[in-house]
Order: structure tokens, then C-alpha cells, then sequence
């Protein structure tokens, strides 16, 4: 088990400040992008009247999420927003999957991927609701029910950040962490085939999955 703590870093010294970068984790995330990007340009070469196979693929699965945000935010969101819905559940269904591949690791079991992506689907939200409300409005909420009820409203939504992301790393480290002990007890023979495939894929998913989900519905709660 001794794997398990290590962890390929780049270390950078800015102005006396030392930058950790944890290599394995970029490379997957590249790795990642480079398939997402692959699948998109067979997606959408050759379109034509007469869809083919690909085409009708990804029309179907875009449609879906474009349906989920309209059901969310209403029609006149739905252009602006449905793209990064969609984007956000095939990166973390990806990164996700990525284990269930030898030699590969999920870039969502590091802490800094799933916090990093709560953070931006913060600053999303949080920019969508000064967007449609304007600030005035939308700093008044923060004084709801009552003006001294103001610091546990700004805990509170910066609590969200904690609880997506901790919600997506606990499930995907945790899973790595029971494919590990199981593989060693059983010398990797039949049980920790199936778990991967469950952990990887179908867990993967799930999460991935609600992840998108609550992004959603924070840029939901802030635009209307």
C-alpha cells in the first residue's frame, strides 16, 4: 500500500513562496480534456440533415441537459447556461471514469479538482444573481429575515462550496481507498474487477451526476 501517499509534485519558487503542483493530477486532467475534445470533433463532423450515429449520440445527450436547465432556470437562461451545465457533468463523469483504467487515476480523488469546481460554480451563481438582480437586491438577501442574520447567510452559502466538494472527493477517495484494501486482501482476482466497475462507473456517474445537479440549482436559487 504504499502508493497510496505518493504523490509526483513540481515545486515552484515565486517571490520566496513555494507553488506545489501535483504533476499526476494535471496529466490526468489533460488526458481528460483531450478525450472530451476528441469526442466533440467526431460529434460534430460531417452534420448533415441525415444525422449519423455520432451526431444523433451527442444531439440526444446535449438535448437532455439543455431540457434539465430549461426546467431550472426558464427559457431565457437556457442558451447562456445549458453549455457549462453540460460541459461541467462530462468533465466530472470523465475524471470519474478515468480509475477504472490501469496506470490512470480519477483527477476528482485530489481535493484541489472537486474544490476547484465548486469555486467557479460559486463565482457562476453568485455573478448570474448580480447579473439578473442587480447587486442592490441581491446584497439585501444577505440581511433576510433580519440585518444581524447577515453573517450566517454569507457562512452559509460559502458552506456550499465545502459541501459539494467534499461530497464528490469523499466518494471518489473513498472508493479508491476500498478498491485498494480489497485488491490486497484478494490478490486482484474477481471482487476488485467488480468493484472497480462499480465504484468507477457507476458511482462515478451518480456523483457526477448530482455534482451538475447542484450546481444547477445554486445558479437557480441566485437568478430567480
Amino acid at each position: 500500500m504504499g502508493d497510496l501517499g505518493r504523490i509526483n509534485q513540481l515545486i515552484v519558487t515565486i517571490g520566496g513562496q513555494n507553488l506545489t503542483f501535483n504533476l499526476q493530477v494535471i496529466l490526468m486532467t489533460w488526458i481528460v480534456i483531450g478525450v472530451l475534445l476528441f469526442f466533440g470533433v467526431m460529434m460534430t463532423r460531417r452534420r448533415g440533415m441525415l444525422p449519423h450515429s455520432m451526431q444523433i449520440l451527442g444531439e440526444l445527450f446535449v438535448g437532455q441537459f439543455y431540457q434539465l436547465t430549461e426546467d431550472a432556470l426558464g427559457k431565457e437562461y437556457v442558451e447562456k447556461y445549458a453549455p457549462l451545465i453540460c460541459s461541467l457533468f462530462m468533465f466530472v463523469v470523465l475524471s470519474n471514469w478515468l480509475g477504472v483504467f490501469p496506470h490512470l487515476e480519477e483527477p476528482t480523488k485530489d481535493l484541489n479538482t472537486p474544490l476547484s469546481l465548486g469555486i467557479m460554480g460559486f463565482v457562476i451563481a453568485h455573478y448570474a444573481g448580480i447579473r439578473s438582480k442587480g447587486f442592490k437586491a441581491y446584497a439585501k438577501e444577505y440581511f433576510q429575515p433580519v440585518f444581524f442574520m447577515m453573517p450566517l447567510n454569507v457562512i452559509g452559502e460559502l458552506a456550499k462550496i465545502i459541501s459539494i466538494s467534499f461530497r464528490l472527493f469523499g466518494n471518489i477517495m473513498g472508493g479508491s481507498i476500498i478498491i485498494l484494501v480489497v485488491s490486497y486482501l484478494c490478490y486482484s482476482i474477481v471482487l476488485p474487477p467488480f468493484l472497480i466497475a462499480f465504484f468507477g462507473i457507476f458511482v462515478g456517474t451518480i456523483q457526477a451526476f448530482v455534482f451538475t445537479m447542484l450546481t444547477l440549482v445554486y445558479i437557480s436559487i441566485q437568478v430567480k
